[in-house]
């Protein structure tokens, strides 16, 4: 499990900014779920809990530092999604055998904004390896709010994915142009197939005569080869500056020799990635 005391941080700003009534109510609901075991209920008070909030007000946290804290600031999280984390978090935690398929068959017949809920706070929950199915069905969807769930700022995919997986999401993350720099630990999950499959991609790109985001070569560096090299060659001479520093940076991390002396070529470029004046940021 990526974070602990989950349910606790999480109670804790529920009782920030949810009134006394309100916070009692959810607590009553979900003690008689766990107690009687009641799948009925847990499909209820997760649907009735949209009927007693106010979907578009923001939280407020704590002042107290928590990873917990942090993460639903990250994701702006309001009080409905809140609610439904908790509720999912708590039954989880009491009993994981017995409601785990349950959660399963809530998020079945989920609405968008409940899966999108569901895939963006899926790492909170003490199982989330169980659910690799609905992340990984997430990665076909064509709906974008659905899509950046899974794949931007959040750390699921690059704990569960396999390869194969990964690079399905980063390939559609760059097809539908989204901000690739928001998917967490690109560098720890490259691979020698992505690294193939970009260059692949870029060669299609241009061919139609069409661009590629320059953030889209981050994950090459550890594996230029010599069509890669020549990727770079044509990245370098682009009279797109990023396209350069893309170039810059992939040769610079790389461990191919002529891609050292291809740098060494393009000496202002070094000569700032050196300096740390460019990096990914910089192209973001």
């Amino acid at each position: 499990m990526l974070f602990k005391n989950v349910s606790e941080d999480l109670k804790t700003v529920i009782d920030y900014n949810y009134t006394s009534d309100l916070s009692d109510w959810l607590e009553d609901k979900i003690n008689h779920i766990i107690s009687n075991k009641s799948t009925k209920d847990l499909y209820l008070t997760y649907s009735l809990i949209a009927s007693k909030i106010d979907v578009n007000r923001a939280l407020l946290m704590p002042n107290e530092g928590s990873e917990i804290f942090q993460y639903l600031l990250n994701h702006h999280t309001n009080y409905l999604e809140l609610g439904r984390i908790y509720i999912l978090a708590k039954v989880l935690e009491a009993d994981k055998d017995f409601f785990t398929s349950k959660v399963s068959n809530i998020i079945q017949i989920a609405d968008t904004t409940e899966l999108e809920t569901f895939l963006k706070y899926l790492i909170l929950l003490p199982n989330p390896e169980a659910y690799k199915h609905v992340a990984v069905d997430a990665l076909r969807t064509n709906i974008t709010p659905i899509f950046d769930a899974i794949s931007l700022s959040n750390p699921y995919p690059a704990l569960y994915f396999d390869d194969k997986q990964w690079n399905q999401m980063y390939l559609k993350a760059a097809f539908m142009q989204r901000d690739l720099s928001a998917i967490v630990d690109i560098d720890k999950r490259a691979n020698k197939e992505l690294a193939r499959i970009i260059s692949d991609f870029a060669h299609e790109r241009w061919a139609a005569s069409r661009d590629i985001l320059p953030y889209f070569w981050r994950p090459v560096s550890k594996f230029i080869d010599s069509v890669l090299l020549e990727d770079m060659k044509k990245l370098f001479s682009s009279p797109n500056e990023e396209e350069q520093i893309a170039a810059a940076l992939c040769c610079f991390l790389s461990n191919n020799d002529k891609a050292k002396e291809l740098l060494n070529e393009n000496a202002l470029l070094k000569q700032k990635v050196e300096q740390h004046l460019i990096n990914w940021d910089t192209i973001k």
